[in-house]
């Protein structure tokens, strides 16, 4: 009886969930199995049509490339900076409290506001960071406008604003752990490093995990950063999924092509969680 009760009483939480995320999923599936211009309103049944012209089209692959190396790129940034960092902070270190509301200052500021902080200190003729080139007798750069560095350059700027979450996590994982088990160590005469390697890592993994997870998948979904500083360029080296999700569906109104990419990318997102669970938290 207990367990009728309790359910009744979670039901309408369910059917509300059920309702935000099942509902949009199977729309997005609709609409991508048709071809629908916003335009020129065409709507017609196309099948896997709006699928196969993605494997067509050159840009979405690109998009698609682009997006996998910068999540690589970026989750492996921050994921062993904010390790190396919580791990230096979780040291007896002097004035600690102040510290760490620093560490993560970053972290405080709007998509928008490091987006045009980070715009200007990469401007070529007046950047903070040409400007320091210059003055070392270095080359400057065309950080956001160079088919080779505008990427990377959103992958820096990208690491300098999520490092710090991926610190907390860490630093809060290292506080978890007994004192006791570093002190044994010490006695036994093990060295900094086997003490890392078989007492810290072994258990950060769960915190690892996690923050591989998270930062996976938001990195992912980039669209802010790069319609900000770059809109895709140049020649699209910077376009990820997301931008070219809103490009066909707000720019071009190909409803349809922008449903059958925001599924894949759906699917591709699934999968990797999926992944990490499986062979991470599960094991």
């Amino acid at each position: 009886m207990r367990q009728k009760i309790a359910v009744f009483l979670i039901l309408p939480s369910l059917l509300l969930l059920a309702f935000l995320t099942v509902y949009p999923i199977l729309g997005v599936f609709y609409y991508s199995l048709h071809a629908y211009n916003l335009v020129s309103g065409e709507f017609k049944f196309t099948g896997l049509n709006e699928y196969l012209s993605l494997l067509k089209d050159d840009v979405f692959s690109v998009s698609v490339w682009n997006t996998v190396l910068f999540s690589l790129m970026a989750t492996f940034a921050q994921t062993l900076l904010g390790l190396g960092v919580a791990v230096l902070v979780n040291q007896r270190v002097r004035g600690k409290n102040y510290i760490v509301p620093l560490l993560v200052l970053p972290n405080m500021f709007s998509v928008v506001v490091v987006s045009s902080m980070w715009k200007l200190m990469m401007d070529y003729d007046t950047g903070l960071l040409n400007y320091i080139l210059r003055f070392l007798g270095l080359p400057p750069q065309a950080w956001l406008t160079s088919f080779e560095l505008a990427l990377p350059s959103i992958v820096l700027i990208d690491t300098w604003q999520w490092t710090p979450v991926c610190f907390l996590i860490f630093y809060a994982g290292l506080q978890s752990i007994p004192r006791d088990l570093y002190e044994a160590a010490t006695l036994d005469g093990a060295s900094p490093f086997r003490t890392f390697r078989s007492i810290t890592l072994p258990l950060l993994k769960p915190y690892i995990a996690l923050v591989l997870l998270l930062r996976s998948i938001d990195t992912f979904r980039l669209f802010d950063k790069v319609y900000l500083l770059t809109g895709g360029g140049p020649a699209h080296a910077t376009e990820t999924i997301s931008l070219y999700i809103f490009k066909s569906g707000l720019v071009f109104w190909e409803v349809g092509k922008a449903s059958a990419a925001s599924f894949v990318m759906l699917v591709i997102i699934l999968s990797l969680s999926a992944l990490y669970v499986r062979e991470v938290i599960l094991k």
